[in-house]
């Protein structure tokens, strides 16, 4: 039998949970590796020198970035989830979608995050206030592709829904989305109530105290 694909991740991290969300979705029996400590950041670091979460290594194949990650697994462990649609058409919308997520939200909420990690002296107020602006942006654009009731790229849950669910969550907890995008706080909503989803969140519910500007007393 051959040894399972270790994934090399935290479960509070943003990036590794797109990868454990798909993880999930197909429930594809994986060994996790957290890293917190500094041998496994050690092995990390000897494994990707960007020394960036998350990492799978699949026998003697090491996939770094999480989008890559997700498109692996379609190839090679795959399962009754196609999180990348067979349409090629369709397929170009999900992957648009995901470096949408990634970069429009999920960027400008590191950008926040990070900022309370520096010290008083060294924070960048205009940086925020630019990342907040493109949030605002981000949330109405967003609101204006959902259709009622569905996932990112239509009926079917995808690789766009995984970058979604962490992009939303963490970026609703430093800067809200509107009471005027009601469609983009349902599919936040509906996110979280997905089983594959709401497990990730679970599983990193112990880490709350460490996120840098509070962790919000809800979800």
């Amino acid at each position: 039998m051959s040894p399972l694909p270790v994934l090399h991740a935290h479960l509070f991290s943003s990036y590794c949970w797109k990868v454990l969300i798909a993880l999930y979705e197909n429930e594809t029996p994986f060994e996790l590796r957290l890293v917190e400590d500094e041998a496994s950041w050690a092995e990390l670091e000897r494994l990707w020198p960007m020394k960036l979460m998350p990492v799978l290594v699949d026998g003697d194949r090491e996939v770094v970035e999480s989008s890559i990650i997700i498109e692996y697994l379609a190839l090679f462990h795959s399962g009754p989830v196609s999180l990348i649609p067979f349409d090629p058409d369709k397929a170009l919308r999900v992957r648009f979608l995901d470096r949408a997520f990634d970069s429009y939200v999920m960027t400008p909420m590191n950008k926040i995050v990070g900022d309370h990690l520096r010290s008083e002296a060294d924070r960048d107020a205009y940086g925020v206030s630019e990342a907040r602006a493109k949030l605002d942006r981000s949330y109405r654009w967003i609101e204006t592709c959902l259709a009622d009731g569905g996932w990112a790229a239509g009926a079917d849950f995808t690789l766009a829904d995984c970058a979604a669910a962490p992009s939303l969550f963490y970026a609703d907890w430093v800067h809200p989305i509107p009471a005027d995008c009601p469609k983009a706080r349902d599919y936040r909503a509906r996110l979280l109530a997905r089983p594959s989803v709401a497990r990730a969140v679970d599983e990193a519910r112990p880490y709350r105290r460490y996120f840098p500007p509070g962790a919000p007393d809800r979800d």
